[in-house]
C-alpha cells in the first residue's frame, strides 16, 4: 500500500472563509475528509499535514523522506511563489511530489514556482484533483 504525504499549504486553513467565489465553501477539514475518502477507496495510506510556517513544511518533507513515504501531494497555496527553500526541499527528497490546485491559478495569471520540481501538476478539478493525484501515484507505485 503506497504511503502518501498530503500537504495543505499556507492559507488553506482559511478556505471556506474567504474567496469562496474562487475556492467554494469547503473548509480545510472538508478537504481532508474528502481526501481521506479518496485514499480509502484507492487503498492508499495518507498522512495529512498543514502549516502556515514554511520551515515546518520543509521539515515534514525531509522527515517523510526518512520515514519512507512513497510520494507527496502538495497544494502550495501561499507557498506557490517566493519560497526557494521549499522548492529545494521538494527537489531533494527521493519520492515524487504532485502539485494540486482546486482552481486553475494560471487562469488568474498566477504561476507556481514549485511546479518545476514536481512530477506533475493538477489544476482546476476541485477536490477531485486529489483523487486524480492519488490514482496517478498508485499507478506509479505499480511500476
Amino acid at each position: 500500500m503506497p504511503k502518501v504525504l498530503i500537504i495543505h499549504g499556507a492559507g488553506i486553513n482559511m478556505r471556506g472563509k474567504f474567496q469562496v467565489e474562487i475556492f467554494g465553501t469547503a473548509t480545510m477539514e472538508d478537504y481532508s475528509k474528502q481526501i481521506q475518502k479518496y485514499a480509502d477507496e484507492l487503498e492508499i495510506e495518507i498522512e495529512i499535514f498543514h502549516s502556515n510556517i514554511e520551515g515546518e513544511v520543509i521539515d515534514k518533507f525531509y522527515q517523510s523522506h526518512i520515514d519512507g513515504f512513497d510520494a507527496a501531494i502538495i497544494n502550495p497555496a501561499g507557498y506557490s511563489t517566493g519560497h526557494p527553500a521549499l522548492v529545494a526541499a521538494i527537489s531533494q527528497v527521493e519520492f515524487p511530489t504532485l502539485e494540486v490546485h482546486i482552481s486553475n491559478p494560471a487562469a488568474r495569471g498566477n504561476n507556481s514556482e514549485i511546479s518545476p520540481v514536481c512530477k506533475g501538476v493538477i489544476t482546476g478539478f476541485g477536490l477531485y484533483g486529489y483523487y486524480i493525484g492519488l490514482k496517478a501515484i498508485k499507478e506509479l507505485d505499480k511500476k
